[in-house]
């Protein structure tokens, strides 16, 4: 983030979200909303505000596992490095006021637009994480968290800087417990998240390091381990100690007194029930298509699959494309997949924009829908119909074509009930008389 906030060619704008998109390929006008964050461009990052703030709220960036400030940077290599007010938590004593000595400090902030013009958009919104309150004690039992809590958990910049301990007593861990697949691959969710066994295996051999006497059990449905080096790290997290149990969790419940989680798991392999007392119990929960992806489909009108993942042209012809020219995708926004796989779709994503942005002019399919206006009812059919977004009604007009972005593929024409569509090169009479020439000649 530092390299693309220090490059003269990138924009970054933060804290900002998309509101309008208007146009079509080489020439799409975007309306962006730049979120207040009560500070400056002034701000150098000193910290004396939050140093004098007296209010504490749960931290979002450490999965509210610890505190902020109601003044505070995002997170630690947050890019700018600007403090911001969370104005809802904020009791305006205006002790950051008195405090700052640059005077970045401006509580009379409002949401602004911004209006930039752009050729073309890659959609790279990532990836929220499932909740699962009321699944597996989650919510309900102290010691028992989530995959991505334990990310933060481990992290030397995170709540306990690296060094783990029980949540509810800070008890030396000796009994882990991994619930995988929590929340996907079941009815609602039948897909897998693609990137939780490796994380399982990761994070438990973080944990071996941390305790080497520890007993650590993966309960799995079955371990997906398809990538380059993937299989030989399982093998390897098993020769460290790491055990494993095919089959779900069926009872998990917890000891009053000692705050245990007792874990009650069927293996199909050996077909004996097995009783865990854990002190911790980790769940890997199911990806999940971000809230900015939900958001920016109903800006940019995108198609979207069962579970709200962004859907592409073609699988394995157009894997970037969406229905709208000069539009792409890239990374999760798409579906689960582990960095490997959405940087070489970034990379991907962009050269495809290098293709339509790069000097020079483009050849476009001359092969076109066109409407005659005479015959034209405006009954919608054929906008509600086309696939890539190239035809709207408009007032006594009727029916326009967007040129740019039609590809000819006819359906409009078969779907009209006037006939008033009809496919250049395509017309009734050149293929009539394309017949007639074949079989004259025969």
């Amino acid at each position: 983030m530092l390299q693309v906030n220090r490059n003269e060619n990138i924009e970054l704008l933060t804290y900002s979200e998309v509101k309008k998109v208007e146009g079509y390929v080489g020439n799409y006008k975007v309306t962006i909303e730049r979120k207040p964050r009560y500070t400056t461009d002034e701000c150098n990052g000193c910290g004396a505000c939050s140093e004098v703030c007296p209010v504490y709220v749960s931290n979002y960036f450490d999965e509210h596992l610890g505190a902020r400030k109601a003044i505070d940077i995002s997170f630690g290599q947050a890019v700018p490095f600007l403090y911001d007010i969370d104005r809802e938590a904020c009791i305006e004593c205006f002790s950051c006021v008195d405090a700052c000595e640059l005077d970045a400090i401006d509580f009379s902030q409002v949401p602004k637009d911004v209006n930039v013009e752009v050729g073309t958009i890659i959609i790279a919104t990532g990836w929220d994480i499932h909740e699962p309150f009321g699944e597996y004690g989650y919510g309900e039992f102290e010691n028992v968290i989530t995959q991505v809590q334990l990310e933060r958990i481990l992290a030397p910049n995170g709540p306990l800087e690296g060094h783990v301990h029980r949540i509810s007593d800070n008890k030396k861990l000796k009994e882990i417990v991994f619930i995988q697949c929590v929340g996907s691959r079941e009815t609602e969710r039948t897909y897998c998240s693609g990137v939780c066994c490796m994380l399982a295996l990761k994070n438990g051999r973080l944990l071996l390091e941390e305790f080497p006497d520890a007993n650590i059990t993966i309960c799995y449905i079955d371990i997906r381990t398809p990538e380059k080096g993937f299989e030989e790290y399982y093998e390897r997290a098993k020769d460290a100690g790491i055990k494993m149990i095919r089959g779900k969790v069926g009872e998990i419940s917890e000891d009053p007194e000692t705050k245990n989680v007792k874990v009650r798991v069927y293996s199909t392999l050996t077909d004996k029930i097995v009783k865990i007392d854990a002190d911790l119990v980790v769940l890997s929960t199911a990806a999940l298509p971000s809230k900015g992806t939900q958001q920016i489909v109903q800006v940019l009108n995108l198609d979207t699959n069962t579970y709200g993942f962004l859907t592409e042209s073609h699988f394995g012809l157009m894997p970037q494309e969406t229905k709208s020219k000069g539009i792409f995708i890239a990374g999760f926004a798409q579906g689960p997949k582990n960095i490997s796989y959405s940087v070489s779709q970034a990379r991907a994503a962009a050269s495809k924009v290098a293709e339509l942005t790069a000097p020079g002019q483009i050849d476009i399919e001359l092969i076109t829908a066109e409407v005659d206006s005479e015959y034209c009812i405006s009954c919608r059919r054929c906008e509600k119909a086309c696939p890539k977004n190239a035809i709207r009604i408009e007032g006594d007009i009727g029916a326009f074509i967007d040129e740019i972005n039609c590809d000819g593929c006819g359906i409009c024409a078969t779907c009209c009930p006037t006939q008033a569509i009809d496919i250049r090169y395509y017309r009734d009479h050149q293929l009539f008389a394309e017949i007639d020439g074949l079989l004259g000649g025969g």
